[in-house]
């Protein structure tokens, strides 16, 4: 599925867009790839993960940072706990 993954905090504003190898889930990594198919981006293992009610949006915390998850297309990501708002 396609996704693009955006770093939140003070130094954020990276942007990595590509698709989803690995869903995001407590104590994993999250693994995407990048169009080329040469490269991925993975990120340090996810403490936490909350879902927006409604939407394919997703906020990701791991050991070292913030991000937010916006699934552009695809099936519906799987993860093992969802808090809604």
């Amino acid at each position: 599925m396609d996704v693009v993954l955006r770093k939140l905090g003070r130094k954020g504003g990276r942007v990595v867009a590509g698709r989803l190898v690995r869903p995001p889930r407590n104590g994993s990594v999250v693994v995407i790839e990048f169009p080329d198919g040469l490269h991925e981006y993975v990120t340090t293992p996810v403490k936490r993960v909350l879902r927006l009610v409604g939407d394919e949006v997703f906020f990701l915390q791991t050991a070292n940072s913030c991000y937010r998850l916006e699934v552009r297309s695809g099936n519906n990501v799987v993860t093992d706990t969802v808090v809604s708002k």
